[in-house]
């Protein structure tokens, strides 16, 4: 039957007769019986329920031999039925005395498969005692098989078994000692080597250990492993050796050990890298890659890195490769990027990509400077053109438009690599965009006007493939543009270009052939229409975020994460070109990204309503206007000019905003909470509550600023759904140490922040994302509690960030037939609420509208005959009750300003309590501007009565 089976045919009809056998009382039939079930049968199959109890009576009886066939039956199929059925009695069998120690084993492996298969069936409740009792053992066959089971059962839960920790060190140094170890157990001269990756293995899922003598005797069994184990000759020997050293090793990161010893394993590993067998040198590459996450070694590693660039030789330099990219900073970037560039030419086609990816990572974040990165990228292009994404050659262009320093220098370079003969098509991609848009800066030098220019380029053409040619086209219309007075022999040649394209067969081309020698007739508009690209704003590199989905192993994970816990270079900052007497620092941000600075300049606009208030020695004064950056980030960015002085700026939007009042020096208490009186001496820039109260109007802004770092907050709303980002910016040029933070969500609000590195380096800036879900409505604060030290000064803030209320509304105008229905459905409480509302701040009926339109609810113009009422609606949006209509009604006494009835319905009761109390808070306490005592207002004529048949009387009924 087996046989049969192997070829590939049906055996159904002897699955029967095999089950039978499993009953025979004699061992051959029996046997064959359960040898016959464990290859033929699946754990779903129908005929082993009728095995059950037959298995079972073997385990529970007293023939050894039936019991371990028993068990090897249950441990290969492990189905749900078999574990409901018999992991009880297999427990029993594992701590029971009285058995031999081969079906103590079988029954420990028979249990440790049903765990696995099955963890929610099998009852593993109150096993520390009987684990720590079963690591007593002195079989060591028993003892490996329970330590496997014990490897399964803290993976899933190990603060219930911290009694068998010390219990895992006794074994570990009995076993590194050779202390009463059985000579069948040793291999090699090592003492039952798997036995001792288990229990190593064990140890790295325990958090720490608290016991100073037990851990003391662990590093001391630790450094035994690390000084008793070289490289030999012996293959077999070599191979049981390195597993117990690697996982050692392993430990050693996990318990984080002192410098001393980390610096021993890195000069261990030194001896693996420099050895002539390749799978040695691989295990080494691998584990010298997994202790870059171990910050106080990557020096060490550093000493290694000619050996390291050698293994790059190797058949496969995966690992070499994955090594240096971990180990690249500032000071070997150089280094390595051109080592990486030499041995590109001889690389295996299957790494390019990879290889010339992680060139231009590398590239991109320690470039010395700009030039040197713009070498680094066309080199890659020329060297391994069909392996380079687009990705690469789009990050360079976007790096010379945004610095006008580099343009010159990438346009020359541009035009040298497009004179060699056999150019990449890539390569002409990118060069005839940037000797399009930036030729004519080179206009002066020798072999570079633009005749030669279009020359050199159109010499491409031919070889080029469709998706090219639009770019070739638009270079030729960008030279034309910039040739003044226009050359008619150029002006021709161009012009025939255009026109032999415009019955192209391919939309894109044919499209801008035709449109380029429509504008190219038009004289000197065209300059305004082909005009230079604008500035590329701040955005994420593609390339690190692809090299972030690439990653997949451990080494590589950990290669990532130290990544983006370096300093980035600073040479790779985009910044706009001003002149001298106005020019602002540059900014500096955590990874490289072209970021475009904000205008500084005073230059007052029309559609701006924003004021900028300035403090300065305790008194607020107005700044002149700025005109909206069309970057979404310059003001959060602008304040983080490092070398700026350290007043600080306020920004407000709408008319509302920039009437709020308060006293300069008033710091909300809410706003800002110490730990304890007396701990933080540092004192923040600014009004903070002011802050606060402008972020709950906008998305973008400072939330927090003091002498030593900034933090800005850049939103985004959709629904019951938000996401926000926190700028944390190091403002010195010292790091930031011991940087923590902690979100404090109120219950209707989940909140998930994403990781927050522990230094923040000079100069830099950090982004970490902070995820929101509106559960339901409510009126509470989520508060971010931040701390860092910077030398000896020890902060920390407690912050209220931002999601409020108003962030998960939706303006919603609404006509007066939507309306009325809506309003006569909804009758009285709880869902309809009416409240007198006294203290209100006196304002015009038109900046009350204003202000309840700055929190995303909507002003319905002309469904009140009355002039003094407001008529409004919103959407809420929860995860509970998703999109709920409000309406509002807000009824103005003219000749009293200072009280106002107001009228709220909605569908749900608490979503109308909780509006309601929102929209008084508003109108009655609003954050503003110290200004001076204005005199009483003059007493309040009687209120004009109003007669019963007026329209605004009749829709008051409503009420």
């Amino acid at each position: 039957m087996l046989y049969i089976y192997m070829l590939g045919y049906d055996v159904d009809f002897g699955h029967m007769e095999a089950v039978s056998l499993i009953s025979a009382p004699k061992y051959p039939e029996k046997q064959v019986g359960y040898i016959v079930t464990s290859c033929l049968l699946n754990e779903n199959h129908d005929f082993l329920r009728l095995a059950i109890n037959t298995v079972r009576n073997d385990i529970i009886g007293r023939n050894e031999t039936f019991q371990c066939l028993a068990l090897t039956l249950v441990g290969n199929i492990g189905g749900r039925e078999f574990a409901e059925s018999l992991a009880p009695d297999v427990q029993k069998l594992l701590l029971s005395s009285s058995c031999r120690p081969l079906v103590r084993k079988k029954a420990a492996l028979c249990l440790l498969r049903l765990f696995r298969k099955n963890p929610d069936v099998v009852n593993v409740d109150g096993w520390a005692d009987r684990m720590t009792q079963l690591l007593d053992e002195r079989d060591l066959g028993v003892l490996t098989s329970s330590m496997s089971l014990l490897v399964a059962l803290v993976s899933n839960n190990h603060e219930a078994y911290w009694t068998c920790l010390p219990k895992c060190v006794k074994i570990l140094e009995r076993l590194a000692r050779n202390q009463d170890v059985p000579q069948e157990y040793t291999y090699y001269g090592i003492p039952s080597p798997w036995l001792q990756v288990k229990t190593m293995r064990a140890l790295q899922y325990f958090p720490t250990i608290e016991d100073p003598n037990t851990r003391r005797t662990l590093f001391e069994v630790l450094q035994w492993i690390l000084m008793g184990t070289d490289v030999v000759k012996n293959v077999n020997k070599n191979n049981a050796s390195h597993a117990v050293l690697f996982e050692a090793l392993a430990l050693v990161m996990h318990l984080d050990a002192e410098k001393e010893m980390m610096s021993q394993c890195v000069a261990l590993l030194g001896k693996f890298i420099a050895v002539r067998e390749p799978n040695i040198r691989y295990l080494g590459l691998e584990n010298m890659t997994r202790m870059l996450i171990v910050a106080d070694v990557q020096e060490s590693i550093k000493r290694h890195q000619a050996q390291i660039i050698t293994s790059l030789k190797d058949p496969d330099i995966r690992r070499a490769l994955d090594l240096l990219y971990g180990m690249c900073d500032i000071t070997n970037a150089k280094d390595i990027v051109e080592e990486l560039l030499q041995y590109l030419n001889s690389a295996d086609f299957t790494m390019r990509e990879e290889l010339s990816l992680k060139a231009a990572i590398l590239a991109e974040k320690f470039a010395p400077d700009l030039s040197w990165y713009v070498d680094v990228i066309l080199q890659l292009i020329e060297k391994a053109g069909d392996f380079i994404s687009d990705d690469i050659w789009f990050r360079v262009v976007q790096f010379v438009t945004n610095n006008d320093d580099l343009q010159p220098y990438a346009a020359a370079k541009a035009k040298e690599y497009l004179e060699k003969p056999a150019v990449d098509e890539k390569m002409v991609k990118v060069c005839a965009y940037i000797l399009g848009e930036y030729s004519h800066l080179l206009a002066r030098r020798p072999g570079c006007s633009p005749k030669e220019i279009f020359s050199i380029i159109h010499e491409k053409l031919p070889s080029v493939s469709t998706t090219t040619i639009p770019l070739l086209l638009s270079a030729y219309a960008k030279i034309l543009m910039h040739t003044q007075p226009p050359d008619q022999v150029l002006q021709n040649q161009i012009w025939t270009i255009f026109t032999k394209y415009e019955s192209c067969i391919d939309a894109e081309i044919q499209q801008r052939a035709v449109e380029y020698f429509a504008l190219s007739r038009k004289g000197a508009a065209v300059m305004d229409i082909l005009a230079e690209m604008p500035k590329f704003p701040e955005r994420q590199s593609s390339l690190i975020k692809k090299a972030e989905d690439a990653e997949a192993d451990t080494a590589e994970q950990s290669a990532l994460k130290l990544r983006a816990q370096q300093q980035p270079s600073n040479a790779l900052v985009v910044t706009d070109q001003h002149p001298s007497n106005g020019e602002p620092p540059p900014v500096f941000v955590g990874q490289l990204s072209v970021v475009k600075a904000p205008n500084m300049n005073n230059t007052k606009d029309h559609y701006s309503t924003e004021h900028v208030l300035s403090q300065e020695n305790g008194n607020l004064s107005q700044v002149d206007q700025q005109p909206p950056s069309a970057d979404p980030l310059s003001d959060l960015l602008g304040p983080l000019a490092i070398e700026g002085p350290p007043g600080a700026t306020v920004q407000y939007e709408n008319s509302a905003v920039s009437e709020l009042e308060s006293g300069p020096d008033v710091v909300d208490g809410s706003a800002i909470v110490p730990v304890e009186v007396g701990t933080n001496t540092i004192q923040p820039i600014g009004n903070i509550a002011v802050r606060f109260h402008a972020l709950c109007l906008k998305d973008s802004g400072v939330l927090y600023e003091d002498p030593y770092i900034q933090i800005g907050i850049k939103a985004e709303w959709r629904a019951h759904q938000g996401r926000l980002v926190l700028f944390l910016g190091n403002k010195n040029t010292s790091p930031l140490v011991s940087v923590q933070a902690l979100i404090l969500p109120p219950a209707h609000l989940k909140m998930e922040l994403s990781l927050v590195p522990d230094t923040i380096p000079p100069r830099a800036q950090v982004q970490c994302p902070l995820e929101v879900v509106n559960l339901r409505p409510s009126r509470d604060v989520a508060v971010l509690d931040f701390s860092y030290k910077f030398g000896t000064h020890m902060v920390n803030i407690k912050l209220r960030l931002p999601a409020v209320l108003n962030k998960f509304l939706q303006p919603l105008p609404v006509s007066a037939e939507e309306f009325f229905p809506q309003w006569r459905s909804l009758s009285g409480p709880p869902s309809k609420l009416q409240e007198v509302v006294r203290g209100v701040r006196p304002m015009a009926l038109p900046e009350m509208a204003n202000l309840l339109h700055s929190y995303r609810i909507a002003i319905s113009p002309g469904l009140d005959p009355n002039p003094n009422n407001l008529v409004a609606s919103t959407t809420f949006y929860s995860e509970d009750t998703r999109a709920i209509v409000c309406l509002v009604r807000i009824e103005t006494d003219p000749a009293d300003r200072t009280q106002l009835r107001m009228t709220l319905a909605s569908g749900d009761p608490t979503l109308t309590f909780e509006l309601k109390e929102f929209i008084k808070e508003q109108l009655v306490s609003i954050p503003t501007v110290a200004q001076a005592p204005t005199p009483p207002p003059p007493a309040a004529p009687p209120t004009p009565q109003i007669p019963p048949n007026d329209p605004a009387a009749l829709l008051a009924d409503l009420l």
